[in-house]
């Protein structure tokens, strides 16, 4: 049982909610209100913050497992720091933060482990903040294809593509050209279908 795994097999499944997103759709909205705690069960999301300037920036290129609200449950914030957008079919276990706010925050075992987990975001979003200078363009794009493409479609909307990656809209274009040209990718209606995933692999090592 998947809220056993963080000592929470006590709470009611009847003051649970079970929420289902297909690709695409928000799961969560930056500065909009957050009423629950999301344990996820299956999918792959990305987690985005949008800057004054209305750019949006991934902080971490996608988020599998763990745990969605755990930063606003521990600051009592209840306002979503981040918006959250699912990349694949995803599902997830909501618990309401008010119902059960002092159960979660004297569960020990639940306590470590999303202390854990917070450490393992602040280490990703330290390496996403530094990867600009530290990776070529071609680098980053060809790892953000790989971790946000969905049955092996890139379909990612390209002016925020650019900005997860850090470079200009046109650079961008022209990597995605030259990645069609070289049969590693092929333009679709639908985004950009991957033909050689291993090339593409290989082109994302250093930063993978």
């Amino acid at each position: 049982m998947k809220l056993a795994e963080y000592g929470l097999q006590a709470i009611p499944l009847d003051s649970c909610v079970c929420l289902k997103f297909h690709a695409g759709e928000t799961i969560l909205q930056e500065g909009m209100p957050i009423t629950y705690l999301f344990v996820v069960v299956s999918g792959s999301a990305k987690v985005c913050s949008t800057a004054r300037n209305g750019k949006n920036l991934v902080l971490c290129y996608y988020i599998c497992e763990g745990l969605m609200g755990d930063l606003e449950l521990m600051t009592d914030t209840y306002i979503a720091t981040t918006s959250i957008v699912a990349v694949t079919d995803f599902e997830c276990i909501a618990i309401p933060f008010q119902r059960n706010a002092l159960y979660l925050k004297s569960n020990v075992r639940f306590l470590n482990r999303l202390g854990s987990e917070l450490a393992l975001k602040l280490i990703r979003s330290s390496q996403n903040f530094v990867s600009a200078s530290l990776y070529s363009g071609e680098e980053r794009l060809c790892a953000y294809i790989l971790q946000t493409s969905h049955n092996g479609i890139f379909s990612d909307i390209l002016t925020d593509t650019a900005c997860s990656v850090g470079m200009s809209y046109r650079h961008m274009f022209r990597l995605l050209n030259r990645l069609c040209e070289e049969g590693v990718l092929e333009k679709r209606e639908n985004g950009y279908r991957i033909l050689d995933r291993e090339s593409l692999a290989e082109k994302a090592t250093e930063f993978l």
